[in-house]
This record gives C-alpha cells, structure tokens and sequence, in this order.
C-alpha cells in the first residue's frame, strides 16, 4: 500500500483527525436545527492510495463485516451497528431462500441472527425506534437519524410538478380521506383501502386502484409511514405518530442532503468510482454535480482518492475507513452466502475487475435468458467469490433445498477441502435462519 501525492497539491494542509462515523454523521440540536459534521481525515485531496487488488479486496471485506462471516455479536444491537455502517440495507420481499434480503445481509454478518431484533428497532415504539423504511436508490432500511435527509426530498416530491404531486392533487379528497383515516383508527394495512371494482392507474409494471397509489404517493411524499408490516404487507401510520416532533421538525440545507446522499452511496459500496452504474446513483445528483460534490468531500477530508491495481477508474473511500486497512492477509476464511442485493456486490464493475466474478440479479431476466437462475446468491470464500449458489426453501415440508455449489475458481485439494467445510457450515447457518428442520442436498 502506497500514498501517491497529486502535483496540484503538495504540502497542503493536513485537517485534524476525528472519531470514525463523523464522515456521515446527522445531529438534531435543541429546537429541531439540524448539523451534520465533516469527514474524518488521514490525509487531504491531495494524495491517493494505491492499493494492490489483495489490499483492496481485504479492505473491502474488513470493511464490510465479512472478514470473517456471522463474527459480530448475537444481539439486536448488532443489527444497528450493520446498518449505520453501510448506511443502508436494501428491502426485498422475496423470500425464496427463506430469509428476505435484508434477513440475508444481516445474517451474513451476524451470528445467529434473527428477524426480530431488526423488527424491535424498526416497528418498536417511536421512542425506541432506531430505523425506518425509505427510498434510498431503492426501498432501504435505514438509520432514523438521516430521516430530516428524507424530509428535503418528500417534501420536493410533494411539491414539484411530478407524477407524485399530479396523483396527490388529482385525487385529493380521497388523500385527504386516508390521512383523516388514519388520524382516528390509527396504523391500518393498506388492504384497509382497497376498493372492489374501483377505477386503476396505470402504475410501474401494471395497475393499481388509487387508492393504493395515493398510499405509495403519500408514502414516497413522507405524509405516512410503515409502522410494521404483516407479513410482506405495509401498515401505514401518520409520521407524527411514528417518529419524534424534533426529528420531523429538523431541517438540512439542500446542498448536505446531496453531500449525504452521495456519502451514503460510498459508504455502502466501499470503493466507489463516479462511473459506478446508474442504479447506484439513482436518487442523487446528475453526474456534473455528483464530481463538484465529490471533489469537495476529498478537499475537506471526508474522502480520500484510492488507486487500484487492475481496477480502471479511479476510487473513492471514507477517510474514516482507513482503520480497516490495517492487516495482513485474513486469519480465518469461511463462507458468506451473499444476499443479491448485498452493499459488497452493488458496483458490478468493480466485482469484474477486482473479484473476476461477472454478477447479474436474474430475477427479472426471462427464465430461457438466465445464465445462473432465478435467485442465486453469490459465495464469498476470504476475500474472494468463488461461485454461486441457489437454496429454495420448502416451507410446507420445512425443508432446506441446497443444489451442489456453482465454482467459478479454481482449488488445490487441501483448498477444496477447507471450502467445503466453511460452506457447510455457512449452510447450516442459513437453515437456522430459514426455519427449515432438516437440508437436502442435491
């Protein structure tokens, strides 16, 4: 590992040192006024990492509690020391191996993990709720704290002439019914307000009555929330029910909203570069913008450059980060079953180059196009992904269905061997997770 000093800059100034965290970090202060404080430094814009790919994968699974698997704690608050720091956790229903995605990336970083100590802190009462369920590039678990970010975009999308403020003013008397409705009855499941043969809106990939659009726009606006959920249906409750006066009230000038939502998108990934996919990027600033706000987060500290060997474009990490730099080669190796939509494996460039692992989510590719399957979830051995996998849970016979492993590297015997055992034993954890009772193999 080497620092490489830009010509532009030698001998600048070196800001002070802070507590790791602060790179992101949204304070609400007496009277609803809202700070959120720079990065943490180790050096300023003017120098760059560089990284060999080894150094950069360790880095990156250190980073990401994976170095090794299910190490952090078996409690509830572990579950919020994985989402504070990634930033997020992605929201998907699906539960085709028996855990839902955001179960899979928990699990996957927690030992013994269970459901409900996210549910304790996501659907507890408002004032023990720690989480909460936003728009984030897609429907994201996410810290409660970085709810007045969310504020300056609900309140955008209320108010600018989008399909959100169309829908909402189009049908207002029947928004205005759901609010009131919810104001006497309390949290209500949206099938609450489904009508039979009531008129549809041509909706994303199909229809939906309106009243169930006007939930998602009052929703996506921040009039309602999800208070809990029944199985994958959304309980909504009025905001002022759901969460603190103070943080409702809070409010961040638009230019940090975009510096936080940039940050959250370097926070998740690790080692993210501006030519990084659309679908990361998606909710932020357009691309111009996306670099002035960037170089400003080097210039004051909150990120440094990074160089990577094999690795194109030039990379960006937290200047808080650097702690996981530190270390040789990884202690242990054992498997992670990654979720599909897992932070690690969001940059799919970066998996080419670094990880020589091509990834594509199939769900919603053609069953006579898919190459891998429908839910498959990548293998991470140390710092490698090694191959793929795709449990299917039977929950009527309460079994765990476990193909044979898909290796895409090559392994010595002794390797092979070792591999086996972690897979095994990553396995079992899965199944613990599932519910299943018992594992076929096959």
């Amino acid at each position: 590992m080497r620092v490489l000093e830009s010509e532009a800059g030698r001998g600048g100034p070196h800001p002070a040192r802070r507590p790791r965290g602060e790179g992101s970090a949204i304070r609400v202060a007496p009277g609803g006024r809202v700070s959120a404080a720079s990065g943490p430094t180790g050096a300023t814009g003017t120098t760059a990492l560089e990284l060999t790919a080894e150094e950069a994968r360790r880095f990156l699974v250190r980073r990401h509690f994976l170095a090794p698997p299910r190490a952090l704690p078996a409690r509830a608050e572990s579950v919020l020391r994985v989402v504070r720091e990634l930033g997020s956790v992605q929201f998907d229903p699906l539960e085709v191996t028996g855990a839902r995605n955001d179960d899979l990336v928990l699990a996957a970083r927690i030992r013994n993990y269970r459901r409900v100590w996210m549910e304790r802190w996501l659907y507890g009462p408002p004032a023990e709720r720690q989480l909460f369920e936003a728009y984030n590039k897609s429907l994201n678990i996410l810290p409660v704290e970085e709810l007045p970010v969310h504020r300056v975009d609900w309140e955008h999308w209320s108010q600018r002439n989008g399909v959100y403020h169309r829908l909402l003013r189009r049908n207002g008397a029947i928004a205005a019914a759901i609010l009131d409705r919810l104001g006497r009855e309390g949290p209500l499941p949206g099938s609450a307000f489904v009508e039979r043969g009531g008129a549809r809106l041509h909706w994303g990939w199909g229809q939906l009555t309106v009243p169930r659009a006007l939930l998602y726009g009052l929703f996506r606006t921040g009039q309602i929330g999800i208070a809990r959920r029944e199985g994958n249906m959304r309980v909504y409750d009025r905001m002022e029910r759901l969460f603190p006066a103070s943080l409702l009230e809070a409010r961040l000038p638009d230019e940090e909203v975009r510096r936080h939502q940039l940050l959250s998108r370097f926070r998740g990934v690790g080692l993210l570069g501006l030519r990084a996919g659309a679908e990361i990027w998606s909710g932020t600033v357009p691309a111009r913008e996306r670099a002035r706000l960037t170089e400003a987060m080097v210039a004051d500290g909150a990120l440094r450059r990074v160089r990577v060997e094999g690795v194109r474009d030039e990379r960006y990490m937290l200047a808080s980060d650097a702690p996981f730099l530190r270390g040789g080669p990884l202690r242990r190796r054992e498997v992670a079953l990654l979720a599909p939509l897992d932070p690690l494996v969001w940059d799919r460039e970066l998996l080419r180059q670094l990880f020589d692992f091509d990834y594509v989510w199939e769900v919603y590719t053609p069953e006579k196009s898919r190459k891998h399957g429908y839910y498959v979830l990548p293998l991470l051995w140390g710092d490698r992904l090694v191959g793929r996998i795709e449990p299917r849970i039977d929950r009527k016979a309460e079994v765990l269905r476990v193909p044979a492993p898909r290796l895409e590297q090559r392994m010595r015997r002794t390797d092979r061997l070792d591999f086996d055992s972690a897979l095994a034993r990553a396995v079992e954890a899965h199944r613990r997770l599932s519910g299943a009772r018992r594992i076929e193999r096959g």
